[in-house]
């Protein structure tokens, strides 16, 4: 524990929880920390406990959010408790004090830093919050970019909504990157309190019903739905046949109950939340319009729910937040409206709406104002905004395409915000009744734990392109190997790879100790082994040829030696006879005494003279060894009659090589050794992992095969082309297609209104079930240019279904009319007045142009293009779109 924890937690609103503490206790261990705990629970204290303790180790920490309206948050929240000057915030649209000990940003800010090769040497924590959003189809992988290549002494802090396989991923974690504690909490902060309401209308009564009573699905509530009469033009929950909107009544069948049960209308709802006192509310309804239509309706139907001093804060609430905009803008988006309701405590809350009125409604709802909150899911993603109550008027949605049920992880979020944390005791998840789900249905699903967190990770065009800048083909696919979709599918992989990739750290470091400032320690080696196999073919073929040759060999013959430090001539002065061979006893000019056997000559020895040797033998004593020596300095030696050692291939001796002089040369050819081992063991472990899953390599392989295709890279070579380059630094859900556009010249020679039109196909998607108006162009040759946009893409994703891979999405040029007229220079309320676009939709359109306006700002080739397309960001950066953009807001 560290010794400043006191200090830490002093800072501090509330007591920790147990859990809290836990993961307090892994950070101080050093372990990577995954936190999953319910939505309220207090996780960030969590990441508020690791950022602190890492700027008072003097490092700095990054706090990495999926969304820009929560990183927008929760810079002002790290700003209120360590400052501004302490904390920074990089997003798309914003770039304030990078270099603060605190940063916060997007995950795909830092997973572009990664990319980049920034130094990271003094980050010491990274708290990646929403961590589950790695199963995002599209936007998963940065998540797992950022957690497999951010420098390895960088902690991760991961805060997960409950999902039922958090050690599965803290287990991945430390696989990858060492040691990782799961710190699972599963109690809310504020009990939660399951309930059905239903409209009975046969009987005219409202039912709000616990789902369980005593541990156990309530039967009052079973029975109730069980007589409700179904049929008629009931439909599947895939939402074919829906009948009426609101207040559906099941009706019309035989036999099939007696009870005319209907969904409470949202105006019935609200009154008996006010009359239970479960208000405040938010009340889930997924569609935009129709929570505005529950909005007008509760106003129409005389519904007040705020005093007339709660009026006035609300308006200095509006005042304050929506007083900058302009009047015209105000008056298209339907500002009277909009106040009128905020001011009798209801509001709408949803994406089609301009952040700037968001963010007001949702000031107005946590200081307690507003009373009820008609809102689409998108409320329950990070934002901060816990309700007394949570209504789902229906446990089905429409994805796009069809409709389809809640998840028990969805429910488990939506829910999430019902109860305030020291202000109610308990919290209200009220489901309406429905003909299309049965009540033993929604028990399953409120009842239902069950929210297992799967990877989206693939390989995209712009993470191969990285991959070949900053990495070697071994490696890519080494790190692919590494992920959590690997891992999820056969994780011997990942744990193989892991340990491979201590291995080669290992062997980094065994051959840096092996390198001889002397030259070559390979080449040294390579001598030594030389010597050795000849020395033991020798030793092999000849044995009795070499037993013979010393046992020739008598008292006073001087022969050439070399060993150890001794090369030269020396006098055998004993040869005897043993078990294991024919030893030699020898003495050298200088007086010293060696021994010798086989393994000591690779060719045979031969006298090349001879002494007469003192008398009275005594080897061991010096005197005796000093007049040897003085007679072999005087003796006539002759030399062999064939070289006395085998030459190597190029005729080189390790004995003469420069390295033979290094002082650290036995350490060095060990840490060489050393090195080839772990060589082998490292080959031995691929050889397994060839054998397993390896799908993702695939699939790597697949990508790569179309950057060659299309010019971007050298596979075999290793190496990006200057097209590959610039995909390297596009980050963009159509990465490739629009490296082709750049490179194909389409955004040159544009005006910024023209070059923002053409870009706009590849951001905008048509999602309406109606047809889109025709594409309107300025000019012929925009036009001309669109078709050949359309084309590239065509071509593209042909060979990407070939391929069986996943298609990008096709461009769309619905909304090239509205991205000339902007940054040409017309007006928020004009444009938005004319066009079926709500003007929440047009500012995320806008912004998301703008992101990629930057990019080709950043990466086109021709100077002219770069410079308009910054004139396009600048003309587009403006108005609702700016002012949606301001952190301190």
């Amino acid at each position: 524990m560290r010794d400043d924890r006191g200090e830490i937690l002093a800072t501090f609103d509330f007591p920790p929880d147990r859990f809290q503490f836990d993961a307090f206790d892994a950070f101080d261990a050093g372990k990577h920390v995954v936190v999953a705990a319910p939505t309220g629970s207090g996780k960030t204290v969590v990441a508020e406990y690791a950022i602190a303790a890492a700027v008072r180790d003097g490092q700095r920490a990054f706090y990495t959010t999926p969304v820009k309206a929560l990183s927008n948050q929760k810079y002002r929240d790290l700003v209120a408790e360590h400052g501004a000057d302490s904390v920074g915030l990089l997003t798309g649209d914003n770039a304030i004090n990078a270099d603060a000990a605190i940063v916060v940003m997007t995950t795909e800010v830092l997973r572009n830093m990664v990319y980049a090769g920034r130094t990271l040497d003094d980050l010491g924590v990274v708290v990646l919050d929403e961590v589950h959003f790695l199963q995002d189809t599209y936007r998963g992988p940065v998540w797992e970019e950022v957690m497999i290549h951010a420098p390895q002494h960088v902690r991760l802090v991961c805060l997960s909504a409950t999902v039922t396989n958090v050690q599965e991923l803290a287990d991945w974690i430390e696989t990858v990157r060492g040691p990782a504690a799961a710190i699972i909490e599963t109690k809310r902060p504020v009990a939660l309190n399951n309930r059905y309401f239903v409209a009975d209308r046969t009987n005219h009564k409202l039912h709000l019903m616990p789902t369980f009573v005593g541990g156990g699905v309530n039967r009052d509530a079973l029975k109730l739905d069980e007589s409700a009469i179904r049929g008629g033009r009931r439909r599947d929950f895939d939402g074919r046949n829906s009948g009426r909107r609101g207040g559906d009544a099941a009706r019309g069948s035989k036999g099939s109950g007696a009870r005319r049960l209907a969904t409470p209308s949202r105006i019935e709802t609200v009154e008996r939340l006010e009359a239970e006192g479960l208000l405040p509310a938010i009340f889930f309804i997924f569609s935009r319009n129709q929570c505005d239509e529950a909005a007008r309706s509760c106003l129409d139907a005389g519904l007040r729910l705020t005093s007339a001093d709660e009026q006035i804060a609300i308006r200095a609430i509006i005042d304050e937040r929506l007083g900058d905009l302009d009047p015209d803008d105000l008056d298209v988006l339907g500002y009277g409206r909009f106040v009128e309701q905020l001011e009798a405590g209801i509001a709408a809350h949803h994406a089609g709406m301009v952040p700037a009125m968001k963010e007001t409604v949702e000031a107005c709802f946590v200081a307690g104002f507003v009373k009820v909150v008609f809102a689409t899911e998108t409320l329950a993603v990070g934002i901060n905004m816990p309700a007394r109550s949570v209504v789902i008027e229906k446990l089905t949605k429409f994805t796009g395409e069809h409709h389809e049920r809640l998840t028990p992880g969805e429910y488990t979020q939506l829910t999430g915000r019902a109860g305030r944390r020291g202000l109610d005791e308990v919290g209200d998840a009220i489901v309406l009744w429905t003909p299309w789900v049965r009540f033993d249905e929604v028990a399953q699903l409120a009842s239902s734990s069950s929210f297992h967190l799967r990877s989206a990770f693939r390989p995209t065009y712009n993470m191969a392109a990285n991959l070949i800048r900053t990495h070697s083909s071994e490696e890519s696919h080494r790190l692919l190997n590494l992920s959590f979709a690997q891992y999820q599918a056969d994780r011997d992989v990942v744990k193989i790879e892991a340990r491979l990739e201590r291995k080669r750290q290992k062997l980094d470091e065994l051959r840096a100790e092996a390198v001889s400032p002397f030259g070559d320690i390979d080449e040294y080696r390579q001598l030594r082994r030389a010597e050795a196999d000849n020395r033991r073919e020798r030793r092999d073929a000849s044995a009795g040829q070499m037993r013979g040759a010393l046992a020739k060999l008598r008292p006073g013959s001087i022969i050439r030696i070399a060993k150890g430090d001794h090369k030269g001539p020396v006098v055998v002065v004993a040869n005897a006879h043993r078990k294991s061979g024919v030893k030699l006893t020898l003495v050298t000019k200088g007086g010293d005494l060696l021994s010798a056997d086989a393994d000591d000559f690779i060719d045979l020895p031969e006298a090349v003279g001879s002494i007469k040797l003192p008398k009275h033998f005594g080897p061991q004593r010096k005197d005796y060894r000093r007049e040897v020596a003085k007679r072999l300095r005087t003796a006539n030696v002759g030399s062999d009659r064939k070289k006395q050692r085998r030459q190597s291939s190029n005729g080189a001796r390790s004995d003469e090589h420069p390295v033979a002089r290094d002082p650290d040369l036995r350490a060095r050819v060990d840490a060489a050794g050393r090195a080839d081992r772990v060589e082998f063991e490292m080959r031995e472990m691929r050889k397994r992992i060839s054998g397993k899953n390896d799908s993702l390599s695939q699939e790597f392989d697949r990508v790569l095969q179309i950057l060659e295709r299309f010019g971007y890279a050298d596979v075999e070579a290793w190496t990006l082309t200057p097209q590959g380059e610039t995909l390297a630094r596009i980050f963009h859900e159509s990465d490739l297609l629009v490296a082709e556009l750049i490179s194909d010249g389409l955004f040159d020679g544009l005006t910024p209104a023209d070059l923002a039109a053409l870009a706009a196909c590849v951001v905008y998607e048509h999602r309406s079930p109606e047809p889109p108006p025709a594409p309107w162009f300025s000019s012929h040759d925009v036009r001309d240019r669109w078709k050949r946009l359309d084309a590239i893409s065509a071509d593209l994703r042909a060979i990407e279904r070939s391929l069986s891979l996943s298609e990008h999405r096709a461009p769309d040029p619905t909304f090239a009319a509205i991205a000339h007229a902007w940054v040409a220079g017309e007006g928020f309320a004009e444009i938005v007045g004319e066009e079926e676009l709500t003007g929440g939709d047009f500012v995320r359109n806008i912004k998301q142009l703008i992101d990629l306006l930057r990019q080709i700002a950043t990466v086109a080739p021709d100077p002219s293009t770069r410079r308009r397309a910054a004139d396009a960001v600048t003309a587009a950066f403006r108005g609702v779109v700016a002012d949606s953009s301001a952190p301190g807001a």
